[in-house]
């Protein structure tokens, strides 16, 4: 089965701050737009940002190994050197709700991620796995 790109959209409270960050900060591609949303190339997925003068900053929050996981959260899982990459060119430019790290540390499902928010309180994690076929072991 090949695989197929997602699409989700989320809301932003400023459209010219998602372009910055998801344009010029993560690399995305832009693609179609308007004056109330942005469509942006995400790695591969199609990824929209609409505007929303009154978005509110979702909080909650799960314990996962030992961290407060945002909740909701997206992203997507990198190979591992795109993941050091991408680590590397965010340090300084964002602050990590959990830095770069790698969490169950010899389990099956060892890997590599870290989690920020953009400018409008998205919350996203990016991760990655030394063996992507660790992806759903249990």
């Amino acid at each position: 089965m090949t695989l197929r790109p997602f699409h989700l959209a989320v809301t932003v409270d400023d459209l010219d701050a998602a372009r910055g960050f998801y344009g010029t900060l993560l690399g995305c591609e832009e693609g179609r737009s308007d004056e109330r949303w942005i469509d942006f190339n995400f790695f591969g997925h199609q990824f929209v940002t609409h505007l929303d003068e009154v978005k509110r900053l979702a909080e909650a929050s799960n314990p996962v190994d030992g961290h407060g996981v945002p909740v909701p959260h997206m992203g997507v899982v990198l190979n591992m050197a795109e993941w050091q990459s991408l680590a590397e060119r965010l340090e300084g430019e964002v602050e990590f709700l959990i830095p770069p790290t790698v969490r169950f540390r010899d389990a099956p499902g060892e890997q590599a991620t870290m989690f920020f928010r953009d400018p409008a309180g998205n919350a996203l994690e990016f991760k990655a796995f030394a063996d992507d076929a660790k992806l759903f072991k249990k």
